[in-house]
């Protein structure tokens, strides 16, 4: 038997997709964002940096392998809406121990399906990400509009998603020892940490500079998070006061507090990276990567010309700045995942870079 659409997003330029509810049944104020990977929804709906979205899948079957008890970047996930073509609700796979949607009910996480995702990408690509309301297939444009219109973006996500106590990750015979500034981490990047020999004591993200030099770090680690970075003027100075204290390595948001503590600027894009297919070439060794991304927000070229960060990466795409680094003070960052869970494994290299670094700091 064919559903009638019971559920419905709209836009805030009007437009509107009907669709199948799923999972949480209440109504959804997010941003809404594409994301162009072919695996990994546990991974997306886990991250949090997607803290207050809605995720568009261009991948058209969602949910068949259902969901594993290793798989999930974070115990509590944040993220608002899942919308996809399909939605499978009887998954095969003998690691999966529930459905996609047992989780989702979990959270507090909504669904649609039979939603025209190519469609709706399309327009997202055109008219950029935007809010957007999911609600019921009875609420009028009009109304979804006023309600949008009313609902202000919270600033204060990566607040909400860090942890609120110092944590370690230790493992035997470990080499170093990493201070994680924690603003909203994925549990892989701990992983590949930890893989390298290296002991993590993961921190909240408003710790203070003082402290974290009080733990005797070999390396400092600025994870990434959600929304804008400006937004967290904390860790910026924290990454000013610690700039040449010992090496520091920064992903994605991380990325961006490094810039801005060095005194780039950072700009949202249209339509931000999302996906595990991203082209980057690597400036200092001419190779192409194909990398996992997951932001809105891009570090501004012409802003880097008056800084001590010279540009390591960039995307082949739309040319954005993808890689900085400060070889004085052993400071270096990425754009996007290294650790890609899932993901290409073409840049984990990197986290072994960080391993050299300290070796070097060690022994100067």
């Amino acid at each position: 038997m064919i559903k009638k659409p019971d559920r419905k997003i709209i836009l805030e330029n009007g437009s509107q997709y009907l669709g199948i509810g799923f999972a949480d049944q209440s109504d959804k104020v997010m941003e809404i964002v594409f994301n162009t990977s072919m695996v990994g929804y546990q991974e997306i709906l886990s991250d949090p940096s997607y803290t207050d979205q809605g995720v568009v899948f261009t991948y058209p079957l969602i949910g068949n392998y259902g969901m594993a008890d290793d798989d999930y970047e974070t115990e509590t996930p944040t993220i608002s809406a899942l919308i996809v073509r399909e939605y499978n609700p009887d998954p095969s796979n003998f690691r999966s121990t529930a459905t996609l949607e047992d989780v989702m009910l979990r959270y507090g996480i909504a669904g649609i399906s039979q939603v025209d995702t190519r469609k709706l990408t399309r327009e997202i690509r055109n008219f950029g990400s935007c809010k957007a309301l999911l609600t019921s297939a009875e609420t009028s444009v009009e109304d979804g509009l006023k309600i949008l219109e009313n609902t202000e973006v919270p600033h204060d996500a990566v607040s909400r998603v860090s942890r609120k106590k110092i944590t370690t990750y230790n493992v035997d015979n470990a080499k170093f020892h990493i201070v994680a500034i924690d603003c909203g981490m994925k549990q892989n990047i701990v992983r590949e940490l930890n893989r390298v020999g290296c002991n993590v004591t993961a921190v909240p993200f408003d710790t203070d500079s003082e402290v974290i030099k009080s733990l005797s770090p070999d390396g400092i680690f600025i994870s990434n998070g959600p929304g804008n970075p400006t937004d967290v003027p904390e860790v910026i100075n924290t990454i000013k006061s610690l700039r040449g204290f010992c090496p520091i390595f920064g992903i994605c948001l991380g990325h961006q507090i490094i810039s801005l503590a060095y005194g780039a600027k950072t700009y949202k894009l249209k339509f931000g990276h999302r996906g595990g297919n991203h082209p980057v070439r690597n400036l200092l060794t001419n190779r192409v990567e194909i990398t996992s991304q997951n932001h809105s927000y891009s570090v501004e070229k012409n802003s880097l010309n008056d800084t001590e960060l010279a540009v390591t990466h960039i995307n082949l795409l739309d040319d954005t700045v993808e890689g900085v680094e400060c070889k004085k003070d052993k400071v270096f960052a990425v754009q996007y995942h290294p650790e890609s869970a899932p993901g290409p494994q073409d840049s984990t290299y990197l986290f072994d870079k960080f391993i050299n670094l300290m070796e070097e700091s060690r022994n100067a």
